[in-house]
């Protein structure tokens, strides 16, 4: 009896808590949140060889990849894995660098490139490397400028104000880069100090077929066999600071760099993942996931689908274009294709169901305790959402529409049209020497015509099959009476005679402006036509959205007082936000449906068994499957003589971990992440223990591309690898 007593006071202790495997934990809290269930499952790294701000830590080969100066948000994970700034991250998070540094006749993407010296590596454009040097609570100095007599967008304002005051003294007078975020739906706030390094250079990248295998219908598919890594060099000056590229540059001598295990994974082995999710909504309302799935989401698949379906009919078909378009192509593909999986097992995992569940019981605890301060929070982000759901589509198909090709260009001159509707002179030559000083073909860059009028026509057609006829705005009238209704025939005419149709066009009407001719212009037209219908929705639109902007601060505020005050045992972590985060979990295999069993690791074999020669995404080096049919893995094969491709975890993540490491109790890499699994695609909103799971390119696989594969030597005598010896074979004592 008494045993039963304590397994049942087990279970009670058991209820409400957070799953070991679920939250994106911030590092800081790392020793007092987390430590201890961490050491249970298998690290045996000290908090502070985890997280320090006085001494080299595993944070400091965690890196931020962005695009610009100022580390506002990264849109992928990258990792130091050298004494000389070797950096590891996905094929996908390097793409776009790649693709720009790509011609028809050097096309890295679909040949690979790999550096054999310093001197052959290739400045990556648009890509810097961001360490963090600290983080701080700043939530007392951040709210302390707001009083309870302001309204929201004035709190926000004074918000703003204090946070870019407290920048600006943390800056060190341009040293370092801080970054403040709200968390909790703005109920606290963190200063994250980085130093961003701009030169970061292309090394080495295996072949799309490789790095992209399975291509979109792979993509958050498990089983999965996509080595889906590039590898990249931050260097600095020669004392070591950030400088921008420069012949005399050298490598960066990091803090930290992660050494590289050959010893794999097994399933129940500790994994902790470190990186820069990019955005959650945990905390999200019934009536948010509502909106998305019966509106916002749907209006996206059906724009997006109609692009990719124009972009692959081209680039299918021509190599140049497939160049041209790819990283764009990849990105809306992702998209797309996550929105889908976002509708179904949103629905499919009842994760609304689960949302109203919660409400019900916060609105019980709330007319308990009379907290009148959240008595209206989710009645008003019902309200709000109703109104989302009624305007959205006035807003985001007309967006896209505008935008479309000569459409878009033509919006650049409005400002200059305007001002010559009011014969204001100064006005105009103001927006006329703006536009000289444009450069029209950057606007052109990485387009070709015959692909953008396709697209042009079929956004048009995507927008009037969306609405009624009443509905349609007047270029649809003047496609009627002009050109009996074929769209095909107005895009035609619009690409023949449009001003801003060609960069050599516009140059023209530029150097001989007759500012009467852009009113008649069919591309203006269509542009101001749909901004009309914009215009008249956005006042509906914005206050919908301040409205859900602070009634989820007090809800969330809410929340929070909720669980401490009934779920005392249960640490609440914050939404991912793109700064620094910590999962931590194990190798699990899953079971997505009655009789389904998924293993835990995929081998090289299924590559053989996806392979189709020649296919758009299932092709495969002639190199590599001469390699796999030998068996010819050296080193990096596991006790079977098998090569693992990837593996599965159950930590959570989300975009902006793409490229994040995955390390074993040893803060030893063990693989990259880089995907979700399909059946758990509603796990931004509400994280599944049963069926989500982190999709890991195995470093074995890595390597072996690196060494086997591609024979870069070079790039593994540089890297740190370990091999743990055999454990010794032990009899059970009688």
């Amino acid at each position: 009896m008494k045993k039963v007593f304590v397994f049942a006071l087990a279970i009670l202790a058991m209820v409400g808590r957070v799953r070991a495997d679920e939250g994106m934990w911030l590092p800081m809290f790392v020793e007092r949140l987390n430590y201890v269930d961490m050491q249970k499952m298998g690290l045996q790294l000290t908090p502070e060889e985890l997280y320090s701000i006085n001494h080299n830590s595993l944070k400091d080969a965690i890196v931020g990849l962005g695009s610009e100066a100022k580390p506002r948000g990264f849109f992928c994970t990258g990792e130091i894995v050298s004494e000389k700034g070797l950096l590891f991250t996905n094929h996908h998070c390097g793409y776009g660098a790649i693709q720009k540094l790509s011609s028809v006749e050097h096309d890295y993407l679909k040949d690979g490139f790999w550096a054999k010296s310093f001197s052959e590596e290739l400045p990556a454009p648009e890509m810097t490397a961001s360490f963090l040097i600290r983080m701080e609570d700043v939530t007392k100095e951040v709210l302390g400028v707001v009083t309870s007599d302001m309204d929201w967008q004035a709190r926000n304002k004074a918000i703003s104000t204090k946070i870019k005051d407290l920048e600006n003294a943390a800056s060190e007078d341009g040293k370092y880069n801080p970054v403040i975020k709200g968390f909790f739906e703005g109920n606290e706030y963190y200063m994250f100090v980085y130093q961003v390094f701009p030169d970061v250079r292309l090394v080495g990248v295996a072949n799309s077929s490789i790095g992209k295998f399975g291509g979109d219908t792979d993509n958050w598919m498990w089983p999965r066999h996509t080595g889906d890594f590039s590898i990249f060099r931050v260097y600095a000056d020669k004392d070591g600071n950030p400088a921008e590229y420069s012949a005399d540059n050298v490598p960066l001598t990091p803090k930290h760099h992660l050494p590289i295990s050959l010893d794999g994974v097994k399933e129940g082995d500790f994994t902790m993942i470190w990186g820069f999710p990019g955005s959650t909504e945990r905390y999200m309302s019934s009536y948010g996931i509502d909106y998305n799935v019966d509106t916002f989401y749907p209006i996206i698949i059906d724009i997006f689908g109609k692009e990719l379906e124009v972009m692959d009919e081209f680039m299918q078909k021509d190599d140049a274009i497939n160049l041209m378009y790819a990283d764009n192509h990849a990105g809306l593909a992702n998209t797309w294709k996550n929105f889908i999986g976002q509708c179904q097992m949103l629905r499919k995992n009842k994760v609304s169901e689960t949302k109203v569940g919660l409400e019900n019981n916060f609105m019980l605890w709330v007319n308990r305790n009379n907290k009148e301060e959240y008595q209206e929070a989710l009645s008003n982000l019902q309200e709000a959402y109703k109104t989302l759901g009624e305007v959205a589509k006035y807003i985001y198909y007309p967006n896209f529409v505008a935008q479309a090709g000569p459409a878009g260009v033509a919006s650049v001159f409005s400002g200059y049209y305007e001002a010559y509707k009011e014969k204001d002179k100064e006005g105009q030559e103001a927006a006329l020497m703006m536009l000289q000083a444009m450069d029209m073909d950057e606007l052109f860059a990485e387009t070709d015509q015959r692909v953008e009028k396709k697209l042009f026509a079929e956004m048009l057609k995507t927008y009037k099959a969306a609405f009624k006829a009443e509905e349609l705005p007047e270029i649809f009238t003047i496609i009627d009476k002009k050109f009996k209704g074929n769209i095909d025939a107005f895009a035609d005419n619009v690409y023949e005679k449009s001003i801003f149709a060609t960069p050599e066009s516009i140059k023209a009407f530029i150097a001989n402006p007759k500012p009467k001719m852009i009113g008649k212009d069919y591309a203006y037209i269509m542009n101001t036509s749909m901004m009309e219908v914009i215009i008249s929705n956005v006042p509906a639109y914005r206050m919908a959205m301040q409205t859900v902007s602070e009634n989820d601060h007090v809800f969330v505020k809410g929340l929070r007082e909720y669980y401490a005050d009934t779920h005392p045992e249960k640490s609440l972590y914050p939404d991912a936000n793109s700064t620094m985060r910590m999962s931590y979990g194990s190798v699990k295999d899953y079971m997505p449906a009655d009789a389904v069993h998924y293993d835990y690791v995929c081998t090289a074999q299924g590559i053989l068994e996806k392979y189709v020669p020649g296919d758009y995404e299932f092709d495969a080096p002639k190199r590599l499957i001469e390699l796999i049919e030998k068996k010819d893995f050296g080193a990096y094969a596991d006790e079977n003589g098998d090569l693992i491709v990837c593996f599965l975890s159950t930590n959570d993540i989300t975009g902006g971990n793409s490229g994040s490491p995955i390390m074993n109790g040893k803060g030893e890499l063990i693989g990259l992440a880089f995907d979700g699994n399909w059946e758990a695609m509603s796990g931004d909103v509400n994280f599944e223990p049963r069926l989500q799971r982190t999709i890991n390119v195995d470093a074995r696989y890595v390597l072996f591309i690196i060494d086997k594969y591609a024979g870069a030597t070079n790039l593994i005598d540089e890297l740190d690898i370990r091999k743990g010896e055999p454990q010794p074979i032990r009899e059970e004592e009688e």
